[in-house]
């Protein structure tokens, strides 16, 4: 059994409140979600405006289908919202 577990940092420059950042996630994690089997939840930076920490996880039995399915939620995410940018992740096996 193989773990994949993704750290995801995000900017959000539009946001001005944590309102805003809120309605923002909401949408990206919802996205995710029905897009991907995956787990995913804001883990940091919870009082920060215009940043989040977000944690994916998926279970597999093969090292290479868990990697490529948190790379393919990476790059969804760049493209879901114009109003976030991702400027920093890790992917870890276990």
């Amino acid at each position: 059994m193989i773990i994949g577990i993704c750290t995801l940092q995000l900017r959000l420059p539009a946001s001005h409140s944590l309102k805003d950042k809120r309605q923002v996630l909401r949408s990206l994690i919802a996205h995710v979600r029905h897009d991907f089997n995956v787990s995913i939840a804001e883990v940091d930076e919870l009082s920060a405006w215009q940043s989040a920490t977000l944690g994916l996880a998926c279970v597999s039995s093969d090292r290479d289908y868990a990697h490529g399915l948190l790379t393919k939620v990476v790059e969804a995410i760049s493209s879901y919202r114009l109003d976030s940018e991702v400027y920093d992740y890790r992917i870890e096996l276990v």
